[in-house]
This record gives C-alpha cells, structure tokens and sequence, in this order.
C-alpha cells in the first residue's frame, strides 16, 4: 500500500508534467497555425488591395479617354460650326459682291441711257431749229408760187409735221423699247436660270393602275373566294377594281383616285402577310390601311415642309400637303410641283431682296386648294385662299394663293414671283402631259390667229406652240408696223388661248429680188 501511495506520488508530477508539455506543444501549434492564417489573409488582402489598385486605375484611364473623346468631339463639333459659319460668310459676300456688280451695271446702263436721251433731245433741238427754217422757205414758196392762203399752207405744213414726227417718234419707241426690253429680258432670264439651275425636283407621274405582287399565284384563288365574294368585298371597301388576270404572281388594282389605290394596294399586302382572306378580314385590312394612309399624309406633309424649309405650318395644312402626293395636274404630280415653286420663288426673292421664307411658304401653298377641290365646290385658287385664312396664315400668303392664276388682282411682289415659278413650273419641257388632239388643236388656233392680221404672208407655229413665227408681205407692212404687229398679235393670244407658260411672237420682214441669167 505504501508503494501504490509512493508510485502515485511519483506518476501525477509526471503525468502533470508531461501534459503541460502536451499543452505547450498544442498551443504553439495554435498559434504557428494562427500566423499561418493571418500571413495568408495578409496576402489575400494584398492580392485583393493590387486587383482593386489595378480595375481603379483602369475604370480612371477609361473616364479619362472617354473625357478626351468628348472633349475632341466638342472641340470638332466647334471647329465644323465655324466652318460653316466661315462659309456662310463666304456665300454672303458673294452676293453681295454679285448685287454690288448688278447694281453698278444697271446705275453704267441708266447713265448711258441718260446721255442717250440727251443727245437725242440736242438732235431734236436742231431739227427744230431746222424745221422752222423749213416752215419759213415753204410758205414763203407756197405763196410766191402755188398761190396758197396762208391757212392752207399751214395745214400742209402740219400734215407734213405730223408724219415727219409720227415717222421719227416709231422710229426712238422701237429703240428705246429694244433696248429696255433686252435690259429686262436679260436681267430676268439671269434670275430665272440661276433659280432653275439651283432647283431640280423630279416630276412623277402617277398613272391609274398599281401592281401588288404575289408569292404564288395559288393565292389568286383565295383573293377571288367562293363564287367572287371575297374579290366583290375588296372591290366595295376600297372602292378600286381588281383585275385578276394571266400576269404571272401579279394582281392589278385599277382606279383612277391614287389614294384610294394606294390604300388597296396596302390592304391586299397586309392580307397576303396574314394569309386569311375572308369579307371580314378584309374589312380589317381596308381600315388599318385607312389609318396608316393617315399618318402617311402626315409624314409626306412634314418631309415636304423639312425640303422646302417652311415651318409653323397648321397641322391639318401639314394633312392637306400630303394629299397633294396622291394628285396630278396634266400628268405632273401636284406635291412635287409645289416644292419645286416654293424654291424657285424663294431664289428669285432672294435675288432681288424680299422676303425667301414668306415666298417660300407662298409657293409651297399654292395650290393647297387642289386636295379639297375634289369634295368641295370652286376653284382651287378660293378653296386654297379658304383655308389659309382659316389656318391663320398671313395676308400676304392667301394673296399668292388667289392671286396666282390671275383670279384676283396680286397685292404684293411675292405673289407675282409665285405666278412666274408656277408658270416655270408648268411650262418646263416634259413637266405635263398634253393629249395630242388637244396639242394639234392648239397649234391650229394660234396660226390662225396669226394669218387673220392683214398682211400677213405666212405663220409657224415651232417648239411644241411655245414660239410662232410670222412671215409678213414686205410691201403691206413696214418696219415700224411689224413692231406694232407682233405686239397686236400677242395681246390677241393672250385674250384668246389658255396655254402654259408663254409664247414668243416672231414677225419676220424681207424684201427679195430675184433675177435669171439668160
């Protein structure tokens, strides 16, 4: 028992002991671990903290190119506005430098013309002069040798007067009315041509038949439907007619509204998308279309508005415009033909110092009138008046509007520069069609007004009725009458033709000998 006692004495110091140790050894086995732990947190942390270094710095370098980028657009976008503005400078002193010569030539024309008037005033003093000397001698000789009263002989010497001044006040017309027209003619046509030069709008014409192509032509069928019902549907939603025939994966749509047409030809393809066709699809079909043909007037309408630079037009003006993309006149399409007035006329204002804008919004409403003509009663000039006033538009445009076919008496320059670009318009080779009974018919009347002047010879009527040349009898007529007679002649064609545009009249005067050798 007293060894057990001593054995156990001996063994719990040791086995304290020795668990000490085993502590010591686990805890510094901890905390080794535990350093091992935190040396790679440490380095995770420095992983992490370079990888954020790094997408910091890049997100920095990607904010400062894009700033760059910004920056150099502005600075391009500054730099192409100073362009144009040097530019726009550049045009302006252009014309200016171009009104500068016009004005110098006609202030050179107007001198020489002053000087021309003076000097034929000096040769009419003399002759004056002259005459009185000549007035004196007659009836000196008058009484000394025919026995004349002195009334008689001053009625012979008025008559004398009178025909010697007749002859010679023709004779300074004819010049100075040559010379102011060619000044006119040519500082007209200058304009004219620099405003047809700068404007080339294309002139479609519409015809009376559209084409909506097929994917096979077993739809031809299903478009007829049992026993026609769904062609006689189409036919009375759309109010065209469609023409079924032999064309090969082709349908025809005939009818001579362009709207209308249109709107069919944009149901029949919404119908072959579907692939159903039946009455109550196609009622559908016809409505849709109907809406987007709507919005489609718009667009047109605005599109028209951004090409001519025209704005602050009323919304259902904007509408009206885009019906005139569905109208023809003489075959020239009415939209194309407006745009093309409002930018000739805005040159031509332009040219001589009005306002383009308001002569541009003239020519461009020109005939509005005509896309409610066929619904409403009158002329387009009223209706086109009409609704200008109605829309609030400016006195000076409703003018240009009635006034431009003469209907009403023009107020303003701007309406005469809209008659002329409408006239230019129209009257431009190849811009309206003309049936040839009509054409023939035409030409026929204007030789005829021609040779029913006393003595005239000849007539011909060249370059499509634009020109007539009128060939006179030498010995009938003088050169002073041949002036007098193709201005006659003119007036007379004006009052009694409708033609576009205008017609020169050309009296040629000629004296011929002819002789034979033997």
């Amino acid at each position: 028992m007293d060894l057990l006692n001593v054995i156990l004495i001996l063994l719990i110091p040791a086995a304290i002991g020795i668990g000490w140790m085993l502590r010591v050894k686990i805890d510094k086995a901890k905390i080794n671990s535990t350093k091992e732990i935190v040396k790679r947190i440490i380095a995770d942390a420095k992983k992490e903290a370079e990888t954020i270094k790094k997408d910091k710095i890049f997100e920095a370098k990607d904010e400062a190119y894009k700033y760059r980028q910004k920056q150099e657009a502005e600075l391009q976008r500054k730099r192409d506005e100073v362009i144009n503005q040097e530019r726009r400078l550049r045009e302006r002193e252009m014309n200016l430098s171009r009104k500068n010569d016009i004005l110098e030539r006609r202030e050179s024309d107007l001198s020489n013309q002053m000087r021309s008037i003076e000097e034929k005033s000096r040769v009419l003093e003399v002759k004056e002069s002259n005459l009185d000397k000549l007035i004196k001698e007659e009836n000196a000789k008058l009484e000394s040798i025919a026995r004349m009263s002195s009334e008689e002989a001053v009625a012979q010497l008025k008559a004398n007067l009178m025909d010697q001044a007749k002859q010679q006040s023709a004779e300074i017309i004819k010049e100075i009315r040559d010379k102011a027209r060619a000044q006119a003619n040519r500082e007209a046509k200058e304009i004219i041509v620099s405003a047809i030069q700068r404007s080339a709008a294309d002139h479609s014409v519409e015809s009376t038949v559209s084409v909506v192509n097929l994917p096979s032509d077993e739809i031809k069928g299903r478009i007829i439907g049992r026993e026609g019902r769904n062609i006689r549907a189409f036919e009375n939603a759309t109010g065209v007619e469609i023409i079924v025939d032999d064309t090969p994966e082709a349908v025809i749509i005939s009818g001579f509204d362009p709207m209308k047409r249109e709107v069919a030809k944009m149901a029949m393809e919404k119908l072959m998308t579907d692939g159903r066709i039946h009455p109550g699809r196609i009622e559908d079909a016809v409505k849709k279309s109907e809406m987007e043909m709507e919005e489609m007037l718009v667009n047109i309408g605005e599109q028209a508005l951004l090409e001519t630079g025209v704005h602050g037009v009323h919304p259902e003006l904007v509408k009206l415009l885009g019906k005139l993309q569905f109208r023809t006149s003489y075959g020239q399409n009415v939209l194309q033909h407006s745009k093309e007035v409002s930018v000739l006329a805005g040159l031509m204002a332009s040219e001589i110092g009005l306002d383009a804008k308001l002569a541009k919004r003239s020519g461009l409403l020109h005939d509005i009138g005509k896309s409610v003509d066929q619904v409403a009663e009158g002329t387009h000039t009223t209706l086109g008046a009409e609704l200008a006033k109605k829309y609030k538009e400016s006195k000076i445009v409703i003018n240009a509007i009635a006034a431009h076919h003469e209907d009403v008496e023009s107020t303003s320059l701007i309406a005469v520069l809209v008659q002329a670009a409408d006239a230019i318009s129209s009257s431009r080779p190849g811009a309206r069609r003309e049936t040839l009974e009509g054409y023939i018919k035409r030409l026929e009347k204007l030789e005829e007004i021609a040779e029913s002047f006393h003595g005239v010879s000849k007539s011909f009527a060249i370059q499509a009725g634009r020109e007539i040349r009128i060939i006179v009898e030498h010995d009938k007529v003088s050169d002073a009458q041949a002036e007098q007679l193709s201005y006659d002649i003119a007036n007379r064609i004006q009052d009694e033709l409708e033609y576009p545009g205008q017609i020169k009249v050309v009296v040629i005067r000629e004296f011929r000998t002819v002789e034979y050798a033997k």
